[in-house]
């Protein structure tokens, strides 16, 4: 977070000055080249029978596209589906820091039925109020999209200040385990064959230490053994006794819950799967950051993005860290990392600054080789885009040219994802908004505390903005107390459901009602060389000429964690192939298939027996 106060002045970005320039001079070229054309024509041929009037050529201009985003509504279905939750942040006057940054959500099928089930991460009354006694929430998905609250007697039942959730299959039995990440030591829960979880967190060696606030993880593995390790990020040093003597207040409101800058930082945790049990291998793999002029630790981490940003095969991990530099491991593919953010260009903002990150993910936003990492920001700074061409591992903040920049900075955004909520082959970007201050329009009469979710609807590279802010689309746009942010397919029906958690107040879920008529399909990737849900995997498809591609990686956005399946739009056209790159590096290919339907992959192709 930085200061809500912060300068709202926006300074000029070198990215758009380039971008403008560049996109100019291509047009001018163009021009001038259809100018000497036409006096080549006019020179060589024969003279005309009639008389021919010049065209008036004008000076170089920017084409406008037509395309709009299509009337997409998402429908407010919380309560009708049988989502009764409320979150609890044990707030009652003191403005303690972890009250108002929320927690996150899970869609993942624990129950093995090929549709998924939620998760709702909760948090707590503190325990000098009294006995903790809200939990976490299990969500059965029935198969039509309606849900039953089955957490009493779950195992997930158990009080904690919880925050994030990563879910994976740590102990390659079939049954999809999770992890929860918490104020004061996390947890970890072993899936029973599906009918319940039993806490393992002492066996495993996976609670971090006490006094740690673990925000976001992400199972992966990330040494390619076969197994699941664990990445987990943390957040700053924080008791309430800190928290009194940091003692940050707002005139006129008195305490606040105010942003990290005055709180020491923490390292992130790498877990290393040894055959269920976990090792803390933090301290040998180059992930611990110091802080150059103190030595203490540097990181203040919220949320993480897996990605390979020099495509050689090894997944690395950015860590988004609020108000200190992101950080971008990358794997050296022999058990170790190296933190390479300022080189990268992920580190900072285009005027050199650290900014207040909060969520992340990334995607391969225009179906060629460049590779994008969305990072929500603060209030008055924009969401970051950071864009690499190819494997070239250097990334460029092309937030405004990319049409993000200006209508992303005035909201302070959490959960942020990318999706093809339209169907039409191109991702999305989707953003959960809400301020941390409870009165800040009291000292701040541009904010609220309050603010709608928002939706990017991606036009495509010949677009002058790829991305557009999307005016219109139901029940998303209501204000919220935004964090975190996910999507599953809950109704079968091929389309992306969102589903938005709030700080103190209940989530909302919303059934996107697309009628595009758009073609879809859905893959879930099943790998018995590995561990078996092939997180890190990439499939490509092939769909009127273009390539699409996604990489099997669940956990983003604010710590949260998105179903398993990889939905691709196709608009209207047929598959013409399908590549998939396994963990290893394995690779598969097949032809086209049936669009409408979700598949099951495995190694040697589609499981025929197993549809969804």
């Amino acid at each position: 977070m930085t200061e809500p106060d912060r300068d709202d002045d926006l300074v000029q970005q070198d990215d758009a000055i380039i971008g403008r320039a560049l996109r100019g001079s291509l047009l001018a070229f163009g021009a001038i080249a259809v100018i000497v054309l036409a006096a080549w024509v006019v020179l060589t041929r024969e003279p005309p029978a009639e008389v021919v009037e010049d065209a008036d050529i004008g000076g170089p201009q920017q084409s406008v596209s037509a395309a709009a985003p299509p009337p997409v509504q998402f429908v407010d279905i919380t309560e009708s589906a049988g989502i009764d939750f409320v979150h609890t942040n044990g707030a009652y006057g003191e403005r303690l820091l972890p009250e108002t940054m929320g927690s996150g959500a899970a869609f993942f099928d624990f129950d093995n039925d090929e549709d998924p089930d939620l998760l709702l991460v909760n948090s707590s009354d503190w325990p000098w109020q009294g006995s903790p006694s809200t939990t976490a929430a299990l969500y059965r998905n029935r198969g039509d999209g309606t849900f039953e609250n089955i957490t009493a007697g779950s195992g997930l039942d158990v009080p904690l200040y919880g925050m994030g959730v990563a879910v994976g299959d740590y102990d390659g039995d079939g049954w999809r385990d999770v992890y929860l990440t918490a104020v004061g030591g996390n947890r970890l829960f072993r899936n029973e064959d599906g009918k319940g979880f039993r806490d393992v967190t002492v066996e495993t060696s996976t609670a971090g230490g006490e006094s740690d606030w673990g925000t976001s993880a992400a199972f992966v593995d990330y040494d390619r053994d076969g197994d699941l390790d664990l990445f987990v990020t943390n957040y700053v040093q924080w008791s309430r006794e800190i928290d009194f003597e940091v003692d940050y207040r707002l005139t006129g409101l008195g305490r606040a819950y105010g942003p990290p800058t005055n709180y020491a930082g923490s390292d992130s945790m790498l877990l290393r799967n040894d055959g269920g049990v976990f090792a803390d291998v933090s301290a040998d793999t180059g992930i611990r950051v110091r802080n150059p002029a103190t030595g203490l630790p540097m990181g203040k981490g919220l949320a993480l993005c897996l990605l390979d940003a020099d495509e050689d095969g090894w997944l690395d991990v950015m860590v988004a860290n609020d108000t200190v530099q992101n950080f971008l491991f990358r794997n050296n593919g022999d058990g170790t990392f190296v933190e390479t953010g300022a080189e990268a260009g992920v580190a900072y903002d285009n005027s050199g600054s650290a900014t207040g990150a909060m969520g992340a993910d990334g995607a391969w936003f225009l179906n060629d080789d460049d590779f994008a990492v969305a990072v929500g920001n603060f209030a008055n700074e924009m969401t970051s885009f950071y864009v690499a061409q190819g494997a070239s591992g250097l990334f460029t903040d092309e937030a405004i040219v990319s049409g993000i920049g200006p209508d992303s900075r005035r909201a302070l955004s959490f959960g942020v994802f990318f999706f093809d909520y339209d169907l039409d082959g191109r991702p999305d970007m989707l953003q959960a908004n809400g301020h941390v201050e409870n009165e800040i329009n009291t000292v701040q009469p541009s904010q609220q505390y309050e603010q709608p979710t928002q939706l990017f609807w991606n036009c495509g590279p010949d677009c002058p903005r790829i991305f557009s802010l999307v005016e219109s689309a139901g029940d998303l746009h209501r204000p919220l107390v935004g964090r975190g942010a996910a999507y599953a397919d809950i109704d079968a029906d091929g389309d992306l459901d969102v589903l938005l958690t709030q700080a103190g107040r209940a989530p909302l879920l919303l059934r996107n009602d697309q009628a595009t008529g758009h073609r879809w399909v859905r893959f879930r990737l099943e790998d018995h060389k590995g561990q078996a849900d092939a997180i890190g995997a990439v499939v490509e498809v092939d769909a009127g000429g273009i390539t699409q591609r996604q990489r099997v990686a669940p956990s983003r956005s604010y710590l949260s964690q998105v179903e398993l399946p990889l939905t691709f739009g196709l608009g209207p056209h047929a598959i013409d192939a399908i590549r998939v790159t396994w963990p290893d590096r394995e690779q598969l290919a097949l032809p086209g298939i049936e669009p409408g339907r979700g598949y099951v992959l495995t190694r040697i192709g589609i499981d025929p027996f197993r549809n969804f």
